[in-house]
């Protein structure tokens, strides 16, 4: 359970962030046949899911929170124990784990005939070598989180969060506890929300051992995530999601505070390979020990466990 996903560069530059109409949900008569709206393409339930596979740790929080990860008969991938509760832990301990083989960039390793074999009537999560019309070929549908969706450009939110909970309530039957779960997580932001506090903040993902700085702008998690903590993203005027950044770039802005995401490894050198660089020591967050490093999935892509990360970071940085 400790070990993590190895998110490549290419990954953190490819990911999408939500399609616009995702998650709209058609049915008959209040019930099924039920149809989702899920990157673009339309996506049919006769019945709710009984037997699901995961392919990505995503959808686990979602599913904890309807109480229908018992549903979940096999997974594959990497579910970092950092992330969950010791409840959603055990539930996922029942779970057969299948494969978390991946590859140099850490994209999983799994063959169609070993998913087809386990009969599942959903799979969450598309991988490279399993795409979402091979599996329609064999009739079993699939669902990808909106802000995995390929090509999208829509401003996350924290509705985005609320939204796809309604969507999964309304897939599995749960709409009340979709209902109560969202008024939940809507209470715990509405608890951490702060008016700007004057600071600015970047949100940076490292290359350990040397290479690139990613910043993220407007159209990421990290935004709103940072103005409900009551920061400036420091970055906040660029459209785009998540883009390489010089130290010359981060001195010229010299945000207040650094959050630097990361997928695996020591969080210490996650820092040093930041607070390292020549020059760095003038940044004012070096200079004042205002740096926060924060697992990656506890900002993006928007679930509940962006909720989690801007506790912490409203934690970290309390005035």
């Amino acid at each position: 359970m400790k070990k993590f996903v190895v998110l490549s560069a290419v990954l953190l530059l490819s990911a999408g962030c939500g399609a616009a109409g995702d998650g709209v949900a058609s049915e008959a008569g209040g019930g099924y046949p039920l149809t989702v709206k899920n990157c673009g393409a339309d996506v049919t339930f006769d019945r709710a899911p009984e037997r699901t596979v995961l392919l990505k740790s995503a959808a686990v929080p979602y599913l904890h929170d309807l109480g229908v990860l018992d549903r979940v008969t096999a997974r594959a991938g990497h579910y970092p124990e950092e992330y969950y509760d010791d409840a959603t832990l055990a539930e996922l301990e029942r779970i057969p784990l299948l494969t978390d083989k991946t590859d140099t960039s850490g994209h999983l390793q799994i063959s169609k005939e070993v998913v087809i074999s386990q009969q599942p009537d959903l799979v969450f999560g598309e991988v490279d070598n399993l795409s979402r019309d091979t599996l329609s070929a064999v009739d079993i549908p699939l669902l990808e989180e909106p802000a995995m969706c390929a090509g999208n450009t829509a401003v996350p939110t924290f509705d985005d969060i609320y939204r796809q909970l309604e969507t999964y309530g309304k897939v599995f039957s749960r709409p009340e506890q979709a209902s109560t779960a969202a008024t939940a997580l809507k209470e715990r932001v509405g608890k951490v929300e702060k008016v700007g506090n004057g600071r600015t903040a970047a949100v940076l993902y490292p290359t350990v051992g040397g290479g690139v700085t990613y910043a993220y702008g407007s159209t990421s998690m990290a935004h709103p995530q940072l103005e409900a903590a009551g920061f400036t993203n420091a970055f906040g005027e660029s459209k785009e999601r998540v883009f390489e950044v010089t130290l010359e770039e981060l001195l010229g802005r010299n945000p207040d505070v650094l959050i630097l995401l990361y997928g695996d490894g020591d969080p210490a050198k996650v820092e040093q390979a930041v607070t390292s660089l020549p020059g760095a020591e003038k940044l004012q967050a070096v200079q004042d020990k205002q740096v926060m490093t924060q697992l990656f999935n506890f900002t993006e892509p928007p679930s509940p466990l962006s909720v989690d990360g801007l506790e912490r970071i409203a934690e970290r940085f309390q005035q």
